[in-house]
């Protein structure tokens, strides 16, 4: 006989794993941001509206479902943008969301040259040392040039002294230095590439200017041009015939340039946007 089972035959140490995964469960991500848009008093369309995610991803986040937010930084992304709306600390919600995925990813190491830096040719200055070389010449020619005429005047000089004319003295030929003119600076190519932004092609320029963010960005047959971290001060520039599009991990930190023109969108901190821009970008009106 076995004391201390229960009828059943089951002791109470096997219950406890189902209690267990419902306190899991009632703390659980999804239900604590569910829980606080109902005490909101917001619905899923609301909060939707309100954040620019869309209603089933913001479903599937509730009911702990984070495949539909395609990896790690977008469901971050999603978390925090979610609680603020809801207005819930996100921080606690992150940290059980690195813990239960193992951690926070580690941004994506940026690529030394992407080509949407090379599609326009470096505008080079004139070449000055050239022009500097051939005004030298020219000057040397000149008084030597001056030289051997004034050897030939000393000459007649002496041969009318000795006939009894009165010599004169030619005074010495001044020349003028020539002025070297600076090379020109040569410009930034991201500076370059905005101020100068083709009519027949896309130019977006993406820069940390409040922090940093993760970036992507693609041309339009979706081949990557950049993946990776932005650092607060960093920017990139990137060129296409037809189209960019861009996803940012934190847009409240990016300050964007389309062919030549500030984007006055008021992107929230912390909030993942999914932008396409053509070459027709910014539309006016």
């Amino acid at each position: 006989m076995s004391i201390g089972n229960s009828p059943d035959g089951n002791s109470p140490e096997d219950e406890r794993p189902f209690e267990d995964d419902r306190a899991a469960e009632e703390n659980s991500i999804g239900r604590a941001l569910r829980q606080a848009r109902v005490e909101a008093g917001l619905t899923v369309d609301d909060v939707s509206n309100a954040t620019r995610v869309r209603i089933a991803i913001v479903q599937a986040i509730e009911h702990d479902d984070f495949a539909p937010c395609g990896g790690d930084v977008y469901a971050r992304g999603h978390i925090r943008t979610l609680a603020r709306a809801v207005h819930l600390d996100p921080a606690p919600l992150l940290a059980r969301y690195d813990a239960e995925h193992g951690g926070r990813p580690a941004p994506t190491p940026a690529a030394p040259l992407f080509e949407a830096e090379r599609i326009r040719p470096e505008r080079r200055g004139p070449n000055w040392t050239a022009a500097m070389v051939a005004a030298i010449v020219a000057v040397i020619g000149f008084v030597g040039f001056t030289v051997v005429k004034g050897s030939d005047s000393g000459d007649d000089t002496k041969t009318r002294v000795a006939e009894g004319s009165t010599p004169t003295t030619s005074k010495p030929v001044k020349t003028k230095p020539t002025e070297t003119k600076p090379a020109d600076p040569k410009p930034d190519p991201s500076d370059s590439a905005i101020a100068a932004a083709p009519q027949d092609k896309v130019t977006v320029q993406v820069s940390a200017a409040d922090g940093r963010s993760w970036i992507s960005a693609k041309d339009h047959n979706g081949r990557m041009l950049f993946d990776g971290l932005l650092k607060q001060g960093e920017s990139k520039t990137f060129q296409d015939s037809s189209k960019i599009n861009l996803i940012l991990g934190d847009a409240g930190a990016i300050q964007l340039y389309v062919n030549g023109k500030k984007i006055e969108d008021d992107f929230q901190p912390g909030a993942v946007e999914r932008l396409t821009y053509t070459k027709g970008d910014p539309q006016v009106g």
